[in-house]
């Protein structure tokens, strides 16, 4: 669900009256606001609190006082002084200076910038004071590699059509507090809003459920917890047609990511040309096969075919058939899009049970209609009867009669090579273990963002380092983060 500001305005001065004060709500969102930036930074590091005079500022100086209780280094920074506070806010303040810790020397490195300057009662272009500290807090984002969290909403963001005002914060989280605003599902909003985090309040307020983005509140309930005697034939048993000769790594990320995701049985079927190559790069537990016939890959049993990373240009025309006729389910990627996008017959004719997974330029391949990401995904799923997951920093995911569901998690260091073919292994794999093709879809987006991040977070390295390989090997963690409740 989304909301407009003026609903979520709405549902507040409903929810507020004389009997029931703001006060423990502002501490509750302060507070886990708090515990959002310590799940990402674990280390007590040094803060810098931009804070504004209404709610969003008394916001982040309850997120100031839990930093610094548990042993931050925090500044604060107030775009109108402490007079230009609100009464609650000043209450927050005072609570933040009685709040009795000895200054420390951070264990951590790390410079994080909390933007709780503006919240969503505010619109148009930024000035004055709160331009400045904006501009402050870019200039530091930009010198110091510093991270970014928004309180609610970045500062300069209008939350309803997700336009981005002169001077607007460039966030990399955005904590959003008891429901996510329309503007983010906009495609201008994506480089302001960054990664997005639910911080959820008991506040009733309703919206437009046509789109919904993916948290691990309502993700965990799509994971099927597995029973003690289950075994490897009933845990999902999976084929993978790809790689060509110059493109083998494509068909063993795909493997790599159906292995590392739970698949009981994985199977990859390479031309005999790269055999050879494919093998002794392949994780122990897959089964590489040859191809020497058409009926090597129709003919073997398997709960779902994965088919089309690295094939190249003129792959097997059988296999490409297999796309319309084969009777399981089928993830289409890459090459297979590209082969199945010349073919006479129109995407309309395919099964309800296809996962088409496109990127922007495959999907432009397909068809040449053009709009924004959310409205093409919703318009193409529905007319052509499938699941479309359209890949991007903002991953789409429609089906037929569900709501278009968006990715959360992930950074700008997945932008390199084979990141999408390891989600098609993942994909696949979660087919294969009895999720819906739309359920897996959305598993499958958020758990390789979640994996990409912890690959970096664990490495200690720079986002631009993280490799599709790399991300792979955290899948495990990114599903245990899942089950046990991270964000």
């Amino acid at each position: 669900m989304v909301v407009t500001c003026e609903k979520m305005a709405e549902a507040e001065a409903t929810f507020f009256t004389k009997d029931r004060s703001p006060d423990p709500y502002m501490d509750e969102a302060g507070r886990k606001c708090a515990e959002a930036i310590r799940f990402f930074f674990p280390d007590p590091a040094h803060a810098e609190i931009f804070c504004g005079g209404g709610n969003n500022g008394g916001d982040s100086l309850v997120v100031a006082r839990w930093l610094k209780r548990w042993g931050w280094h925090v500044e604060v920074h107030f775009s109108h002084g402490e007079e230009g506070l609100s009464p609650l806010g000043s209450r927050k303040w005072q609570e933040y200076l009685d709040e009795d810790m000895p200054v420390r020397k951070p264990r951590s490195r790390e410079r994080i910038l909390v933007d709780g300057l503006l919240g969503i009662g505010a619109n148009g272009a930024l000035r004055g004071a709160i331009r400045t500290m904006a501009d402050q807090l870019n200039e530091i984002r930009g010198r110091e590699f510093a991270t970014c969290f928004a309180i609610d909403i970045p500062t300069g963001l209008d939350g309803d059509s997700g336009e981005r005002y002169e001077g607007a914060v460039v966030s990399d989280y955005t904590l959003s507090i008891t429901a996510t605003k329309t503007g983010f599902a906009a495609e201008q909003s994506i480089d302001a809003v960054g990664r997005l985090v639910e911080i959820p309040l008991d506040i009733p307020v309703s919206g437009d459920e046509s789109i919904r983005f993916l948290f691990p509140s309502n993700l965990r309930g799509r994971l099927p917890r597995r029973p003690f005697h289950l075994h490897k034939g009933k845990a999902g048993r999976v084929s993978i047609f790809a790689g060509s000769r110059g493109t083998t790594g494509a068909a063993i990320l795909t493997a790599m990511g159906a292995s590392k995701s739970g698949a009981g049985l994985t199977t990859l079927f390479v031309e005999e040309n790269i055999f050879p190559l494919v093998v002794p790069k392949c994780p122990a537990e897959v089964m590489v096969r040859p191809i020497q016939s058409d009926n090597d890959v129709l003919d073997f049993e398997s709960d779902v075919l994965a088919i089309g990373p690295g094939l190249g240009t003129s792959p097997r025309e059988a296999l490409i058939d297999q796309i319309w006729t084969h009777s399981k389910p089928v993830v289409v990627d890459a090459d297979g899009l590209n082969a199945a996008a010349i073919d006479s017959r129109s995407f309309s004719e395919l099964p309800a049970n296809r996962l088409l997974t496109p990127h922007p330029g495959e999907l432009k391949r397909l068809t040449e209609q053009t709009a924004d990401r959310v409205s093409i995904t919703r318009k193409l799923a529905d007319e052509w009867g499938v699941t479309l997951l359209h890949k991007g920093s903002r991953t789409a995911i429609a089906t037929p009669d569900h709501p278009v569901e968006l990715n959360t998690t992930g950074h700008p260091g997945m932008a390199s090579g084979g990141m999408g073919d390891v989600l098609t292994g993942v994909c696949a794999s979660l087919i294969g273990q009895g999720i819906s093709t739309h359920d897996a879809a959305s598993l499958g987006s958020w758990l390789i963002g979640r994996a990409a991040e912890i690959a970096r977070d664990k490495n200690q390295i720079a986002a631009s380092s993280v490799t599709a390989t790399l991300m792979a090997k955290h899948l495990g963690s990114a599903m245990r983060d899942l089950e046990s409740g991270g964000l």
